[in-house]
C-alpha cells in the first residue's frame, strides 16, 4: 500500500514478456503509451508524453511515493496497474492515479521503484522501512539554530512523542526535540524524515542533528525494520 504495487505469482510459462526499462534514463517529452482497461474497455491504448519526472504523490497509507512519473496520456478508472510503455517497448512505469477534474495530468509509479518493491517482496515478503519510533510534525527552525546546525532551511521536525524502548528512546531522543538534519542532510519536514528512513538505514548508525534549549547536539540512532 505504501507504493501501490503488488506482486502476483502466475502459474505457467510465458515466452512473451515486456522488458522493464530504466526510469532514471527518462527525459521530459519522451513518448509514453498507457495500456489498460479503462471503464471496462479491455486493452485500451492511449498515448502522450512524459510531462514531468521526480514527482511525489501520497499513497492511501499517507506515505509519499517518490520519483513518480507525470504523463498526459489519458488514464481513467481501470488503467491503474497497467503498464506505461516507452516507444522502445519497455515498461517505464505502472499507471496508478489521475487527478479528477483535470485533463492531461496522470501519474505512474516509476519502473525502478516497482523493481525495488518487487525485489523486497521476493527477498523479505514485504517492503522494509527503517523505524526509529517517533511521531513528529513540521516546525519553524530559528535562524540561530539553523546556523548552529549548519543547515540552510527554515523548517525542521519536532518530536511529538517517542515510543518506549524504541531506537529513538534508546538513543536519548525526547519529546520536544527538533531534528534539523540526518547524516548532514537537512530535514525540512515530516516527509523528509519519512523519505530518509529507507531500508538502507536499517541497522546502520544514523547521526541526527538535534536542537534543544541547551544547544545543538549530534545523537546517534540505529533504526530497525519497521514492524508490520
Amino acid at each position: 500500500p505504501d507504493t501501490d504495487i503488488a506482486l502476483v505469482r502466475a502459474d505457467g510459462s510465458f515466452t512473451d514478456v515486456a522488458p522493464l526499462g530504466d526510469s532514471k534514463r527518462l527525459r521530459r517529452g519522451q513518448i509514453a503509451i498507457a495500456i489498460g482497461n479503462p471503464l471496462g474497455f479491455e486493452w485500451t491504448v492511449t498515448a502522450g508524453v512524459v510531462s514531468a519526472l521526480g514527482r511525489s504523490m501520497r499513497a492511501s497509507t499517507g506515505r509519499l511515493i517518490d520519483d513518480v512519473i507525470q504523463t498526459d496520456a489519458a488514464l481513467n478508472p481501470g488503467n491503474s496497474g497497467g503498464p506505461l510503455v516507452s516507444s522502445a517497448g519497455e515498461v517505464i512505469g505502472v499507471n496508478t492515479a489521475m487527478i479528477h477534474g483535470a485533463q492531461g495530468i496522470a501519474f505512474a509509479v516509476a519502473s525502478n521503484t516497482a523493481n525495488f518493491v518487487i525485489s523486497e517482496i521476493i527477498r523479505f515478503g514485504r517492503v522494509r522501512r527503517a523505524f526509529i519510533g517517533v511521531s513528529a510534525d513540521t516546525t519553524n527552525l530559528p535562524r540561530r539554530a539553523a546556523l548552529l546546525s549548519q543547515v540552510s532551511s527554515s523548517t525542521a521536525v519536532r518530536l511529538r512523542s517517542v515510543e518506549k524502548n524504541s531506537p529513538a528512546a534508546r538513543a536519548g531522543l525526547k519529546e520536544g526535540d527538533i531534528i534539523a538534519a540526518i547524516d548532514g542532510r537537512p530535514v525540512t519536514g515530516v516527509d523528509d524524515l519519512v523519505r530518509m528512513l529507507d531500508a538502507e538505514r536499517i541497522g546502520r548508525e544514523t547521526l541526527c542533528t538535534v536542537v534543544r534549549r541547551t544547544g545543538v547536539s549530534q545523537v546517534a540512532v540505529t533504526p530497525v525494520a519497521r514492524p508490520n
